[in-house]
């Protein structure tokens, strides 16, 4: 059990003055990673596919990725250590002669970006899934109440 994952989706945003709270889930589960305001916004605009006036650093990133033909493969949220999150970027380059694949250490925020950005699979570790506490009835209630969404 120790390699599965289990699939998931940015299901929302909530915007605070202090940070922000992504929803990350699926039908059986939603949990919260809280994240920099910024980068909530950064992850909405992915989401939203709104354009920017200047590229900011993740979609500088997406370009250097382009331009070496690297993408993104999938996310990996893997662990919760002292209220912090961890996660694995997995990167993809493939050229005619080799494929080769990168696993990098990485925050849950950045990864969620790049992922958002490419539309790339996100997924938790089974074991982190059957630990976090589960906050559909707060997304609910957000959803109902007009609140800042973001489904995928």
């Amino acid at each position: 059990m120790k390699n599965e994952v289990v699939p998931v989706q940015i299901r929302g945003i909530l915007p605070a003055n202090s940070g922000c709270a992504l929803f990350v889930g699926n039908d059986e589960k939603v949990f919260v990673i809280n994240v920099e305001p910024q980068m909530g916004r950064v992850i909405d605009d992915f989401i939203r596919n709104e354009p920017k006036e200047r590229p900011l650093t993740h979609d500088l990133i997406n370009r250097v990725f382009q331009g070496f033909g690297i993408t993104v493969e999938r996310v990996i949220i893997t662990d919760l250590k002292n209220s912090t999150y961890f996660a694995r970027l997995i990167l993809q380059q493939q050229n005619e002669v080799a494929r080769k694949i990168v696993e990098l250490d990485a925050r849950p925020s950045d990864c969620l970006a790049l992922a958002a950005a490419q539309k790339k699979p996100i997924f938790v570790s089974a074991t982190l899934f059957a630990q976090v506490e589960d906050m559909s009835g707060v997304l609910d209630k957000m959803n109902e109440s007009g609140g800042e969404s973001s489904d995928e």
